[in-house]
């Protein structure tokens, strides 16, 4: 029997806790530990990320949002948008060490289409999902006259790596990851782009 073809749709509010989540998948669980942080008592933290998602505002929002469902369930999800050219890294020092390569690597892309996130649920997977979003992104950044799109991944993260590789993208920069607790991948973080 075939395997259903996923439905892309622009994320809503609806859609925040599921957002979150795969937020957490994309980002090798820094959000989820961002977001312990945050908590107040008897909160979990991804009620932070979820309300985090439901922002009307800010680049981790369901309106800068996509998902793909299949059967009616959220299967994957994409948050992509212009980054600001040029880029303001602001007072880094200010930064937890864990984020601010992040920001690094970011600011070497001014201007570009960034993909914040693409990342399918685990039983949706080697579908071809991540591809479908990654086009979407890009078609979406050529409308915004962007002349490149741009990610970062975890070295460490060898089937991701694959997969932007596969679809066009190269490496430009590196930076060290800071490990902290529930890392997903070590290694380095790695800024690709895309011409599009």
């Amino acid at each position: 029997m075939p395997k259903p073809e996923p439905t892309l749709r622009p994320a809503r509010k609806s859609d925040a806790a599921a957002l979150a989540i795969l937020v957490d998948i994309a980002g090798e669980g820094m959000p989820s530990y961002m977001w312990s942080l945050m908590r107040e008592p008897g909160q979990s933290a991804f009620e932070i990320g979820r309300a985090r998602a439901a922002r009307d505002e800010g680049g981790f929002s369901y309106r800068n949002g996509t998902v793909a469902e299949i059967d009616g369930d959220v299967a994957a999800g994409l948050v992509d948008y212009r980054l600001d050219d040029p880029y303001d890294t602001g007072d880094l020092t200010e930064l937890p060490d864990m984020v601010r390569p992040l920001v690094e690597l970011e600011a070497k892309a001014p201007g570009s289409w960034y993909v914040n996130v693409v990342a399918t649920f685990s039983e949706f997977r080697r579908q071809g999902i991540g591809a479908r979003l990654l086009a979407l992104a890009e078609e979406r950044g050529r409308a915004h006259k962007a002349a490149f799109a741009s990610l970062v991944v975890a070295s460490d993260n060898t089937g991701a790596m694959r997969l932007y590789a596969r679809t066009g993208y190269r490496e430009i920069a590196r930076a060290p990851v800071f490990e902290f607790p529930g890392c997903g991948h070590g290694g380095d973080w790695v800024l690709m782009v895309k011409p599009i």
